[in-house]
């Protein structure tokens, strides 16, 4: 509350605000963290994955025991969110952010004052453009890979949105990923601070006329820049862009479908939810008799064989680890689950 521009206002504020993270990795764990302790009155989580040893290195809201566990991130997140400040209210959400889901989720709580990506796939990242524009909220973008990293604020109606900066997400073959590059957990961090003071300016208010910009920096060679983006920002500009100017929502309306995703890091596959939920203990029930089962209120994950894991959520998605390509993942996914 001493702190210029935020003071006694300010931190009303920041009580008073909902700001929704999509993705519970090594951003939205770093962000969600600086959050709590700013005291930000109310937390959405959404996350689809759960946690594994090899998250422990940059996620910093886990531990051994909830990777011993296979916590859903979201759930584990609330928890030690919870630990961190009582006063705040955190609303976990073990869902995979799809065209037809996202905006209930994200409103699930209460109209978010902000969004946050602290994703890991560009689907969900120009999905989460698509909603920001059309409804208006503001979106803290926010990568990182290697020892590299970017950030960028868009405020609908006054700075370029992600389409305006990147029109295409590209093609996710010839992209890194954790997986090819790794993560310095260091880059992490500068990150998750930029976006964490990212948001708290919008929620206070502060420089709400600072110009449109986008920082990036590499550790290994010890650059730092800002670019400017308000030619981007000009409206005869922002007139062309697909997104914001021509108000083509392609990823909100399902027109770029994805399919099944592979997910950043660990050779894996994952089936989409469907329309129809599973009744979690049937299938434990049912696979237990053929598979190695393990259950419980979240997720049932089976082991086919050595090396192989399953995955199976309650709204019917599956996330499948161990297997070379996607006709495997949905070879093993119809049979243990249905088609």
């Amino acid at each position: 509350m001493i702190l210029p521009g935020i003071g006694e206002a300010g931190q009303r504020a920041i009580a008073a605000a909902h700001v929704a993270v999509v993705g519970c990795g090594a951003l939205g764990c770093g962000v969600l963290d600086q959050l709590a302790r700013a005291g930000v009155g109310t937390l959405t989580v959404i996350d689809r994955d759960v946690i594994e040893w090899s998250n422990l290195q940059r996620q910093t809201l886990f531990d051994q025991a909830d990777a011993e566990a296979g916590t859903p991130k979201a759930i584990a997140s609330a928890k030690r969110i919870a630990s961190i400040n009582s006063n705040i209210r955190v609303v976990p959400l073990v869902s995979d952010l799809t065209p037809e889901n996202a905006e209930a989720l994200l409103w699930h709580a209460a109209t978010p004052t902000v969004l946050l990506d602290g994703t890991d796939n560009l689907h969900t990242r120009y999905l989460l453009n698509d909603i920001a524009v059309k409804q208006g909220i503001p979106l803290v973008y926010g990568g990182v890979i290697a020892r590299r990293g970017m950030q960028m604020t868009i405020r609908p109606g006054s700075t370029p949105c992600l389409r305006c900066v990147f029109p295409e997400p590209g093609d996710n073959a010839e992209l890194e990923t954790c997986e090819t590059a790794g993560v310095l957990g260091a880059a992490v961090g500068i990150v998750t601070s930029l976006q964490a003071a990212a948001v708290i300016d919008l929620l206070v208010g502060w420089q709400p006329d600072r110009p449109a910009t986008l920082t990036e920096f590499d550790l290994e060679t010890g650059r730092f820049r800002t670019i400017g983006l308000s030619a981007l920002a000009a409206p005869e500009q922002r007139a062309g862009c697909i997104c914001c100017g021509q108000q083509r929502y392609e990823f909100l309306s399902g027109l770029r479908s994805r399919g099944t995703v592979t997910l950043c890091g660990r050779g894996a596959f994952q089936i989409p939810a469907r329309e129809s939920r599973i009744d979690l203990g049937v299938l434990a029930g049912n696979v237990a008799r053929v598979a190695p089962v393990r259950a419980n209120e979240f997720f049932v994950r089976i082991t086919p064989r050595n090396g192989v894991e399953l995955t199976v959520f309650a709204d019917a998605r599956a996330v499948i680890r161990g297997v070379a390509n996607e006709g495997e993942a949905r070879a093993l996914y119809d049979r243990f689950v249905g088609a």
